[in-house]
C-alpha cells in the first residue's frame, strides 16, 4: 500500500483521525494526501468570484492541521479540491492511485448517536474505492485477528483482496473467513478460491438470515481488531445502507475499524 487519501471535515476528531493515518501510513511507507473538497453555490446574476478565496482558505486550514500533528517522517501532502464529493473523490483517487481511504465516522456531524455520518457514508455507498473506517478517538495499533465476512467467497475482480493481503502481511495478521450461508444461497457461493484461501487462517461457516447478523452473532467470539466486509448493493450493510447516515444503535460496533473492499464481482 503506497497511496493513502484522508478526506478531512469540520469534526471534532480530525486531528486524532489523521494523527492515525500517518501512523498506519508509516507502516507501509506509504504517502498520504490530506484532502478538503468544496463546492461554490451561486445565485444567478452574482457577479463575485470566490473560487480562490475558499480554496486559499481550504489550503491554509489544510497546511495547519498537518502542522498540529507528529508526521514522524511521513509525506504528508495537503491538496484541495473544487466539485461535487463524489465524482471529485473518484477522479482524485484515480489520478493519485490511491490504495486506500482512511475515514473518520463523522467528518461533520455533531450527533452523539450517528455512527456513519453523510459525507463519510456517501463515499462508503456510492464509490468503489477500498476504505478503512476507524472510531473517534482510536489510536493505531497494529492489527493481529482479521475478520473478514462473506455472503459469497466468489471474486470476479483483479486485485479486489489487495488492501486485506497488504494488512496482513504487514502485520503478520491472523484471518478468520466468516462464510454466511442465508436463504438465498447458491451452491457455489462458498467456493474459496486459491488466492483467498492463501490468506485465511480459519474458516467457520454459519445460517443467518443476512451476513450483519452473522457478524454480530459471531464477533465477540472470534474478538477481531478488524472487520472485513465487501461493497454488495444489497450486502452487509443491506438494513443500514439505505440511507447515507448510519446510527451506532443500528450498527453495534463503534470500538472496531472496519476495512470496506470494492465489491468481488
Amino acid at each position: 500500500m503506497k497511496t493513502i487519501l484522508v478526506p478531512v471535515g469540520s469534526s471534532k476528531n480530525a486531528q486524532s483521525h489523521l494523527q492515525y493515518a500517518v501512523d498506519f501510513a508509516k507502516e507501509f511507507g506509504a504517502k498520504v494526501y490530506v484532502v478538503q473538497i468544496y463546492n461554490v453555490y451561486t445565485k444567478a446574476g452574482t457577479m463575485i468570484k470566490i473560487d480562490h478565496i475558499l480554496e486559499a482558505e481550504s489550503k491554509s486550514f489544510l497546511e495547519n492541521h498537518i502542522a498540529s500533528i507528529d508526521k514522524k517522517g511521513v509525506d504528508v501532502v495537503a491538496k484541495t479540491f473544487k466539485g461535487k464529493l463524489i465524482n471529485t473523490i473518484e477522479k482524485v483517487c484515480k489520478a493519485l492511485d490511491v490504495d486506500l481511504i482512511i475515514l473518520e465516522p463523522r467528518t461533520n456531524s455533531i450527533k452523539d448517536e450517528v455512527y456513519l455520518g453523510k459525507t463519510s457514508g456517501k463515499i462508503i455507498k456510492q464509490t468503489q474505492i477500498p476504505a478503512l473506517i476507524v472510531p473517534e478517538g482510536f489510536a493505531f495499533k497494529p492489527f493481529e485477528k482479521l475478520l473478514l465476512a462473506l455472503k459469497s467467497a466468489t471474486i470476479k475482480k483483479e486485485n479486489v483482496l489487495y488492501p486485506l493481503a497488504s494488512i496482513k502481511s504487514q502485520f503478520n495478521a491472523a484471518v478468520t473467513l466468516l462464510l454466511v450461508k442465508t436463504p438465498h444461497h447458491k451452491k457455489h457461493d462458498f467456493d474459496v478460491n486459491e488466492e483467498l484461501q492463501s490468506l485465511v487462517t480459519d474458516t467457520k461457516k454459519v445460517d443467518s438470515p443476512t451476513t450483519f447478523m452473522a457478524f454480530l452473532e459471531h464477533h465477540k467470539e472470534n474478538d477481531p481488531d478488524l472487520l472485513c466486509v465487501v461493497r454488495r448493493k444489497r450486502g452487509f450493510f443491506k438494513k443500514l445502507w439505505e440511507k447515507n447516515t448510519i446510527l451506532k444503535k443500528d450498527f453495534h460496533s463503534t470500538k472496531l475499524p472496519v476495512l470496506v473492499l470494492s465489491g468481488l464481482k
